[in-house]
């Protein structure tokens, strides 16, 4: 069966003055435009292909590899607004429509926005949506505490930031543990923090949490120490805006790695700052 809105492994039946007709298993068959064909090609290949339709409604094959897939999140582009929706730009010739109906508020031209891709069961098309909530999953969240996730970054709040992890499940990272420069619609690695028993609300560190978050800090400070001649004019009494603006981490997470790096007899600590032993 081929899959819209997902990339297909597919094999190459025939070839035509419109392009390369390609196959799966069932016997169903798609048209690979002509402009979509690789250079070199022999019947019976294997080519791997995003199957959505085109403007005319058709099913169709490219080897274009779009920004946003079935079931998934994605920060896009408006490229066009008009009596139906909003158009947005995810990559391929035609663009993926947001109705009206499936916007929070009005959407504007040439700005970004999160959204969900889903196929419409009534017209077999793909189509986007801006109601985050309504596809993440509140119910059972399938993560570990500690484990390494990929989030989205969503929308801002006075608490921090709303996150999509995983094209699953919300989260939050708390503004007074963000020590980065972070947009929304970022894609970055982080690290599951706390799940809350009451809600399945899931709490997120951009940094790994306990000793895990040392290391590569101590690295961090190391190579600044370096480039700074052997010396830092940071300590475990320095003011913590001054260790944020210096090395965008916190004081407890500057104090770990300081103290990991004087066991190792790496660093000497000073009333000053520190040194490069």
């Amino acid at each position: 069966m081929l899959k819209i809105g997902e990339i297909n492994e597919l094999t190459i039946l025939r070839e035509t003055s419109v392009g390369l007709f390609l196959g799966d298993d069932e016997d169903n068959d798609v048209l690979l435009p002509i402009k979509y064909m690789p250079e070199k090609f022999e019947i019976g290949d294997k080519l791997s292909v995003f199957i959505y339709t085109d403007s005319e409604d058709r099913v169709i094959a490219t080897n274009l590899v779009p920004k946003i897939a079935l079931n998934e999140f994605a920060f896009l582009q408006v490229n066009a607004i008009d009596q139906v929706g909003a158009f947005m730009d995810w990559g391929l010739e035609k663009d993926l429509l947001v109705p009206f109906k499936n916007q929070n508020r009005k959407m504007e031209k040439d700005r970004w926005y999160v959204v969900f891709m889903y196929l419409d069961p009534e017209s077999n098309r793909l189509v986007g949506s801006c109601k985050v909530n309504r596809y993440l999953k509140p119910d059972k969240v399938d993560l570990e505490i500690g484990q390494q996730v990929q989030i989205l970054v969503w929308e801002s709040t006075d608490l921090g930031l709303n996150v999509i992890i995983e094209n699953k499940y919300r989260g939050l990272v708390f503004r007074n543990e963000i020590f980065q420069k972070v947009y929304l619609g970022d894609v970055l690695p982080g690290f599951v923090k706390n799940i809350r028993d009451e809600d399945n609300r899931v709490d997120i560190s951009l940094q790994q949490q306990g000793y895990q978050n040392v290391e590569p800090n101590s690295r961090r400070i190391l190579d600044l120490l370096k480039q700074k001649n052997g010396f830092l004019k940071l300590s475990d009494k320095s003011d913590p805006e001054d260790i944020h603006d210096e090395l965008e981490m916190s004081k407890k997470t500057f104090k770990k790695a300081i103290g990991a790096l004087f066991r190792e007899q790496r660093i000497r600590i000073e009333e000053e700052g520190i040194y490069l032993v």
